[in-house]
Order: structure tokens, then C-alpha cells, then sequence
């Protein structure tokens, strides 16, 4: 298990992985990384965890000066939405939310979150990367919802253009895999592999 004692990092701005990891009863502080992402990768989870490890590395160097000569750990996580061999990332504007909705309704999409954790211990870096894939059937979504839900504003900051755990949880039919992983955070697999 990693040390409690070790200063965590969290390379996210999401209000989401913040709650979650404060809801495991992880000590950390947040510091975002202004790195600009390049996707890179073969499979939705090699890009995801790609992404990840850019926003973990970006920040890792912006810190080390800070914790020279002590130990610390730095946690990047990346989430994209995969449908029919495309990636679907943050919307551009509510046209481009509407047409990435409207492609889902009533069909079945994956979720992948990108883990990057980097570790520094006795002076040595260790990095670990792993991901996560949850299943999410919608029902069949009518235009008027759609345009109603866009109109709240929580679509233009989520890949995939929608929050599973806001007001478009009306349209969320069925998930397959970990419901946290769709809110940003794989928080059972990262404690998991911090354990280990």
C-alpha cells in the first residue's frame, strides 16, 4: 500500500474525481495540468490511458522541484466515450451535444477512464497505467429531452456530452461495469492498485 504519509497529487480539475476520491478518504490536493493533449494509441484504452499519463507527466514535472528530495504521488486520469469505432470527447457547442446524444440514443457506448499514477520513492519514479470500461445502454431519447437536457448546461463540460450522475439519469437504461468509472473515476481499481 502506498504510505499515508506520502503527499498525493490529483492532475484534474473535475469536480467529480475530486468528491470521489474525498469520498474514499484520500488526502490530496489538486493541482490541474495545462498540458495540450495529444491522442495517441490503438484501442479506446491505450488513447484513455495515454491521456491520462500526458496530464500525470505534465504535472509530476511541474512539482518534483517542490518535493525535492521527498517522496510524493501524482494521479492523471483521462475519460473518453467510445461509440462505433469514434471518440467522443467534450462537446464543442450544444449542436455538437445534440448530434453526439442523438447518435447514442437507444444503443449501448463504452466509457473509458485512463489511470495514470506516478510515484516517486526513495529518489526512483515509478509509473503505473491501467484503465477502465463500463457498458451504458440509453434509452430511446426524444429530440425535445435532448434540447431540454443541453439547455441545463451540464452537457458542455463531459465527454460524450452528458453527466450519468445529473439530471440525464432519466435516460441511462443500463450499465455493465463500475457506474463510477462513467463519473470520471475508476475509485475501487485505483485503490486497488495503490494497495498493491
Amino acid at each position: 500500500m502506498i504510505d499515508a504519509k506520502i503527499p498525493i497529487i490529483l492532475a484534474s480539475a473535475s469536480p467529480r474525481r475530486k468528491q470521489l476520491l474525498e469520498q474514499a478518504g484520500f488526502s490530496f490536493t489538486v493541482k490541474p495540468s495545462g498540458v495540450e493533449e495529444t491522442i495517441n494509441g490503438d484501442t479506446p484504452g491505450e488513447i484513455a490511458e495515454n491521456l491520462a499519463f500526458q496530464k500525470a507527466n505534465d504535472v509530476y514535472r511541474q512539482v518534483r522541484a517542490d518535493y525535492a528530495g521527498k517522496d510524493f504521488c501524482v494521479i492523471g486520469a483521462d475519460t473518453i466515450v467510445y461509440y462505433d469505432g469514434e471518440i467522443l470527447g467534450k462537446p464543442e457547442d450544444e449542436q455538437e451535444a445534440f448530434d453526439m446524444l442523438k447518435m447514442l440514443s437507444d444503443r449501448t457506448h463504452q466509457v473509458y477512464t485512463g489511470i495514470a499514477v506516478m510515484l516517486r520513492q526513495d529518489g526512483e519514479k515509478r509509473t503505473l497505467l491501467f484503465h477502465e470500461k463500463t457498458d451504458v445502454t440509453f434509452y430511446p431519447i426524444e429530440d425535445d429531452e435532448l434540447k431540454r437536457y443541453i439547455a441545463t448546461g451540464d452537457c458542455l463540460d463531459k465527454a460524450g456530452a452528458y453527466g450519468i450522475q445529473g439530471p440525464f439519469a432519466v435516460h441511462i437504461k443500463e450499465i455493465h461495469g463500475d457506474y463510477n468509472n462513467v463519473v470520471g473515476l475508476p475509485i475501487a481499481k485505483l485503490y486497488q492498485a495503490l494497495k498493491a
